[in-house]
């Protein structure tokens, strides 16, 4: 599913293997990763 993505976003404490194939690292999941990604690529912030 990672492979078909348009844009790869991982998060920061992701199997390396799939932080080598992201476009994008945001935050890890204990500091709002998932938002963070979303306010960067769909708000613009």
């Amino acid at each position: 599913m990672f492979e078909c993505a348009g844009l790869k976003i991982a998060m920061e404490n992701a199997e390396e293997y799939l932080k080598e194939k992201a476009d994008y690292i945001t935050s890890n999941n204990n500091d709002n990763g998932v938002a963070k990604a979303i306010n960067k690529f769909i708000f613009d912030e």
